[in-house]
């Protein structure tokens, strides 16, 4: 077995949404969806956080939990050239600094928080849709793919995640100040 690797991090943000707020044309607006930044929300194995619009539905069971990490934020908007967006405006569960996700797909991690701990298989990236040249700034959209849209998980544990310092377990060896990269793409020839 692989020896297991703890990192430091940050949760910043925990997003409970009971509805979704990007849908339909971005032309025509967001919806007016009551958000909340959590101090802590309890996650339930195989349905996600309690009280988010993505808890319990079948078709989101392998994506019900989604991480972020701010750096990969931060770089966009440098990239960019516009001011630091509001992590919230991504629409993420879970916004973390500290943590390198990229790597994590296809792994299971393990992130405690004030004494409770929530393990999480990462199954995919978390794409951007076309909103985010509307919610965060044009061109994020585009920025964003590649790995700093997050990462979509399943939660694999009872548990309760806690704003504030935490630590990620990984299997995976990862370089923290990797957080804004994106994942390589192939060449073709």
């Amino acid at each position: 077995m692989d020896p297991l690797h703890r990192y430091d991090v940050e949760i910043l943000h925990l997003l409970v949404s009971p509805e979704h707020a990007y849908f339909g044309r971005p032309r025509d607006g967001a919806a007016d969806v009551p958000t909340r930044d959590a101090e802590h929300a309890r996650v339930v194995a195989d349905k996600g956080i309690v009280g988010d619009r993505f808890y319990g539905r079948a078709v989101h069971l392998d994506a019900s939990v989604t991480l972020i990490a701010v750096e990969a934020l931060d770089a966009v908007s440098a990239e960019l050239g516009v001011p630091r967006f509001d992590p919230m405006r991504a629409r993420r569960n879970v916004v973390l600094r500290g943590a390198h996700l990229t790597p994590l797909v296809g792994q299971e991690v393990v992130l405690e928080s004030d004494g409770d701990a929530v393990r999480l298989r990462v199954g995919r990236f978390a794409n951007p849709c076309a909103w985010m040249d509307r919610a965060l700034a044009p061109g994020a959209h585009p920025a964003l793919r590649g790995g700093r849209g997050g990462v979509r998980c399943r939660p694999l544990t009872d548990g309760v995640l806690h704003r504030g310092p935490a630590v990620l377990v990984s299997p995976v060896p990862l370089d923290p100040a990797r957080a804004g990269d994106r994942v390589p793409r192939p060449v073709l020839p």
